[in-house]
């Protein structure tokens, strides 16, 4: 029987998903890629396959998943099977270059990014932002890994230098021009079947460290700015939010067969808008949804159900 095959390498980022899936009795199968093999004689199930692999898997202890899943995608979409969010969106959720590339090549401003490998190489890409701030971050990432804010080019050596230097788990640093938010927040749009969903505002005033998953408020010590009890507006949905922005993004999502998203993005005290992050393994707060009344998980177990239904038909 043909089924919905879920891909990741972290249950507690899928619970809410398969939870849709069995209210809505569709059939569905767990794929745990953080081991495995794939035999590239055989033939894939049929079915519909959706690719929930995360460019953080290294910080849980899953190093080579994304490589896996790379095979494994490789393997479904050699045989025509339909995969939601497949190799392109892969490539996009592991590198933050690659996203920045397609952001501007559809038009949407990205901020000055310098890409480096080698302590005096990045000291060098500092110093060309003129005494002006700037950030660090990681070119495989999410969650905000590796992003420390400098005020000089001797405080990133400082950094450096330290024990609490975090090296890129592929080893590329960006530093990264610094943009301020006047009411210290950030936007995240949320794709579905590659149309806005909704967008949530959400306070940057503790830290860089952002993921709206409610697993990342009990048990993920990466993640540690998750909405709390005591601070209920960390997260909140912007009702009826519109903006020529988002044209853009879905143009950005459907030239990289993406259909799953959340797009992030900070506006600065001139109201200039710009993105930094394509996630393609996009997660939701469950408080900021439950006051709004609309829900991610929901709504992707609705659009699988709707591919499942249109594979079932022509089968």
């Amino acid at each position: 029987m043909s089924k919905i095959y879920v891909i990741h390498e972290n249950k507690e980022w899928t619970d809410h998903l398969i939870q849709r899936l069995e209210e809505l009795g569709i059939p569905y199968e767990d794929w745990l890629l953080d081991s495995g093999k794939v035999d590239l004689t055989s033939v894939p199930p049929e079915g519909i396959f959706y690719n929930r692999m995360s460019a953080s898997s290294h910080t849980r202890g899953n190093r080579f998943a994304p490589e896996l899943t790379n095979a494994v995608l490789a393997w479904l979409e050699q045989h025509g099977r339909t995969v939601i969010n497949g190799s392109g969106a892969l490539q996009l959720e592991l590198s933050k270059v690659r996203q920045y590339l397609e952001l501007e090549k559809f038009g949407v401003k990205t901020p000055k990014t310098i890409a480096a490998v080698g302590k005096e190489e990045l000291l060098e890409a500092a110093a060309s932002f003129e005494g002006k701030r700037f950030i660090t971050k990681h070119n495989r990432a999410g969650k905000g890994l590796g992003v420390q804010l400098f005020h000089s080019v001797e405080g990133l050596q400082q950094y450096l230098e330290s024990e609490s230097f975090e090296e890129p788990v592929d080893g590329i640093t960006l530093i990264q021009e610094y943009i301020e938010s006047p009411d210290a927040s950030i936007t995240r749009c949320e794709f579905v079947g590659g149309k806005f969903l909704y967008a949530v505002r959400v306070d940057t005033s503790e830290g860089f460290e952002l993921c709206p998953a409610d697993a990342c408020t009990i048990d993920d010590l990466f993640c540690p700015v998750g909405e709390e009890a005591e601070q209920p507006a960390k997260f909140q949905i912007r009702e009826g939010f519109t903006h020529p922005i988002l044209e853009k993004y879905e143009q950005v999502l459907a030239a990289n067969d993406i259909q799953i998203a959340g797009i992030e993005f900070i506006q600065d005290h001139n109201g200039e808008i710009y993105t930094y992050d394509i996630n393609t393994n996009t997660n939701y707060n469950s408080d900021a949804e439950a006051r709004s009344g609309q829900y991610g998980m929901l709504e992707i177990a609705k659009y699988l159900e709707g591919k499942h239904t249109q594979e079932e038909v022509l089968v």
